[in-house]
């Protein structure tokens, strides 16, 4: 080794941390710092919340937070401007309530999971691998996205809400295949393998199944045709959302059409979210304004690390090339949990969940939900003062 080896590698050492010292403008590919200097890198430590003049929207969703205005609060007092209720919720007097607040009001609308549908229709069912009605996994029935009653029912309820209510948007919810994601031990069943499932798989494809029992042709399907059937699956779905689509651009096209969906990655559980429930994220961004991906951290097993909703939300914005900029036509606005749900939600975890569910690529938030805040004082005190930091309103002495 020579005499200029220790001088060498001491100009190598040098090099090398200016450059990782040096700063890189943030984008959906790569964490940094926004140029408004807001934190982004979805792995730091929760960050002092200050006014994040991109937030759009600060939103609760379940119900109209009365509990504000009964303790002489206005909703914009509170920092609030938006509320989510479910479709059947919705009222002339409820929609009165929030424009009086100057809020907006959105309405979440049942897509596969409107199981009544199924006491009249028993063969809307979703089929299991063993050619039989799938049971429900933990009391969450779904419907199958392939009979032709069922959508014909959800698509007519979808146009009466839009048509009778003055509303701001409409949100999708279980719009996936037949299956219990929302825990930290998902139930995942293989369906739909119905008689009508079947044939649509041929016409569309062009594939020729054999003549089997239910059990062989469900496994002989996944064995030889899996990815063929997968993307055919993702593909209905996201055919629904085509002609929910095609409804509110005709009745209310200034209406805002969003989902909520599965927080998962793509390659997450082996694929899952495609695989087992049948969701195209980037398929589906053709036809959404929105989407509200749900990261509940306390109920799936992040109870001690806020920060995968901030890990969990960029890697959406990478999937959907969403940077979380005023021009983007895409936005994402992440719905958090405070309530309590699988684990508790602390009151001074409040501030954390609101700061890295309010991380770019995030241009809106709400929170989950009301029902489970509504007699939290203290959690909504933290509430309160996280979003009105977000909008830059003084705080309350």
């Amino acid at each position: 080794m020579t005499s200029a080896a220790p001088t060498t590698r001491l100009l190598l050492v040098l090099v090398l941390g200016m450059a990782l010292a040096a700063p890189t403008p943030w984008n959906a590919n790569a964490w940094g710092q926004t140029q408004e200097g807001s934190p982004t890198n979805p792995s730091a430590a929760a960050q002092p919340l200050e006014p994040r003049p991109w937030i759009a929207i600060r939103g609760v969703y379940g119900g109209f937070p009365q509990t504000f205005l009964d303790r002489g609060q206005t909703l914009k007092d509170s920092g609030i401007n938006a509320v989510w209720v479910g479709s059947g919720s919705l009222s002339q007097d409820l929609i009165a309530a929030c424009r009086q607040q100057g809020v907006k009001i959105f309405a979440e609308f049942n897509s596969m999971h409107y199981a009544e549908y199924l006491k009249d229709h028993p063969e809307a069912a979703p089929i299991g691998l063993d050619g039989q009605p799938e049971p429900a996994p933990n009391g969450w029935q779904g419907v199958s996205a392939h009979d032709p009653g069922y959508r014909a029912n959800r698509m007519a309820e979808f146009r009466r809400i839009l048509t009778e209510y003055e509303i701001d948007g409409i949100w999708l919810d279980y719009h996936h295949a037949h299956a219990d994601w929302e825990r930290d031990d998902p139930l995942l069943p293989d369906t739909d393998f119905s008689p009508t499932a079947l044939l649509e798989f041929q016409k569309a494809t062009g594939i020729r199944l054999p003549r089997l029992l239910p059990p062989q042709l469900s496994r002989f399907i996944l064995e030889n045709h899996h990815d063929a059937w997968v993307q055919w699956r993702c593909d209905v779905f996201t055919d629904w959302v085509r002609e929910y689509k095609n409804i509110r651009d005709e009745v209310r096209p200034k209406a805002l059409l969003g989902t909520f969906h599965c927080p998962w990655g793509p390659e997450e559980r082996d694929h899952a979210i495609r695989t087992k429930l049948a969701i195209d994220l980037k398929a589906q961004a053709a036809y959404l304004d929105v989407f509200s991906i749900m990261p509940y951290h306390a109920r799936f097993g992040h109870a001690e690390d806020p920060a995968w909703i901030a890990r969990q939300t960029n890697r959406l914005g990478r999937l959907l090339d969403v940077q979380g900029t005023p021009e983007e036509t895409i936005k994402i606005w992440p719905i958090v949990q405070l309530a309590d749900w699988g684990q508790a939600v602390t009151p001074e975890q409040v501030a954390a969940v609101v700061e890295f569910g309010s991380r770019r690529p995030a241009t809106g938030i709400m929170v989950f939900h009301w029902s489970g805040l509504a007699n939290q004082p203290a959690k909504l005190d933290a509430l309160s003062a996280a979003y009105r930091a977000l909008a830059g309103l003084a705080q309350h002495p």
